[in-house]
């Protein structure tokens, strides 16, 4: 028989919901693809580069910033006009920084009801936006 590798459900409050079979296999996706967006632009320091503001007409590029991150931070802000500030913030402290529905929305458990089902929805969102499920694939302005 064929052992399984072990994964630890508390790293993440994804990986938890993903273990219970509350996440489909197309939210899971697009969760690792905002962590790994939201990792690239150096986690919480992430709201604070607009790569909107960036002289790109003969100036200089400030030091520090790698087109990998401003490629990141341009993908991070599709989402946040997507999802909205509320459901960002939901997806950037749980996907991003890894935090738990309990860090995020307290003791009461509808809360947490809510926002587990919050998260899926964003997360559905996300995965249409990013065509990883065979949801239609939204457009944005």
């Amino acid at each position: 028989m064929r052992s399984l590798p072990r994964v630890n459900i508390r790293e993440s409050a994804i990986t938890m919901l993903a273990s219970r079979g509350t996440l489909g296999a197309a939210q899971i996706r697009a969760a690792e693809r905002f962590r790994a967006l939201w990792e690239a632009m150096g986690g919480k320091g992430a709201s604070s580069i607009d790569p909107g503001r960036i002289v790109v007409d003969g100036g200089k590029m400030p030091d520090g910033i790698s087109q990998r991150q401003i490629n990141a931070g341009q993908e991070l802000r599709k989402c946040r006009v997507l999802l909205g500030v509320r459901a960002y913030d939901l997806i950037a402290k749980v996907c991003g920084e890894g935090c738990s529905l309990h860090e995020v929305a307290g003791k009461d458990k509808r809360q947490r009801i809510v926002a587990a089902d919050m998260l899926r929805m964003s997360l559905d969102d996300l995965a249409g936006l990013w065509g990883l499920s065979a949801r239609r694939a939204y457009r944005l302005p």
